[in-house]
């Protein structure tokens, strides 16, 4: 009897041992966090190109950060942009545990999220920044941006909103990496610039993985005028 008519199983992801931090001043960081948040955006014409600009900005990093993101910095301007983009899409847009939306992985599909996306919005405001509608204010690529460009007091800030979200970002790498994707390394590389993960912290990990965030299936209506964000904010998918 054929059963190929079933759907295929997903990839369950499992949680990984955490990457030991690698010593980075100031500047480094800054390049380090530009570079993944450059490399973790949609892959359009405009970001491949971008792509090439890493490659070359990282050379000077450790190379333990260096080789992540030249490694897929080529693989993005080198490869063929349809595959990538199809790729992009299928995994950040319709799989709701690689989300780039840190507070997804906290409050889930809950009443808490649009509060949580409410301090992202001051976190910004309070470094001088204002968020433009086009993303929703937790977005990693925003925060890693906000990291390298926000000067001293942008850093702080940015830094505070990855530790605090630190356990999402660490279901997001044990996600791609269990799917073997070619935007892991990006994760990687940022997880290689934070602090070293506490037991707490890995608890919530591996909580996060097995069960993922809580849902209330509300949406997001409480929060702003008009931001919807990706399709990947959590509505009516499955934690796969």
């Amino acid at each position: 009897m054929s059963l190929a008519f079933l759907p295929r199983p997903g990839v369950r992801a499992k949680r990984l041992d955490p990457l030991a931090p690698v010593p980075l001043d100031d500047r480094g960081r800054a390049v380090a966090h530009m570079g993944a948040a450059v490399l973790l955006r949609y892959p359009d014409d405009e970001a491949r190109a971008a792509a090439a600009t890493v490659r070359d900005a990282a050379a000077g990093l450790p190379a333990p950060v260096r080789d992540r993101l030249t490694g897929l910095a080529t693989a993005l301007t080198d490869g063929d942009p349809a595959a990538l983009q199809a790729e992009y899409v299928a995994t950040f847009d319709l799989k709701r545990r690689c989300a780039m939306y840190l507070s997804y992985y906290a409050a889930g599909d809950t009443r808490k999220r649009g509060a949580a996306l409410v301090r992202f919005v001051e976190a910004y405001r309070a470094a001088g920044f204002e968020t433009t509608g086009d993303e929703l204010p937790d977005y990693l690529p925003t925060v890693l941006e906000l990291s390298a460009r926000g000067g001293p007091d942008g850093a702080r800030i940015a830094g505070a909103l990855l530790s605090a979200h630190r356990d999402g970002i660490e279901v997001l790498r044990s996600a791609l990496a269990a799917q073997r994707s070619p935007w892991t390394p990006a994760i990687e590389a940022v997880c290689l610039t934070l602090s070293p993960v506490d037991a707490a912290t890995a608890e919530r990990v591996a909580d996060l993985v097995a069960a993922g965030p809580p849902a209330e299936l509300v949406g997001l209506s409480g929060y702003g005028s008009g931001d919807t964000g990706h399709a990947n904010d959590g509505k009516d998918l499955p934690w796969a």
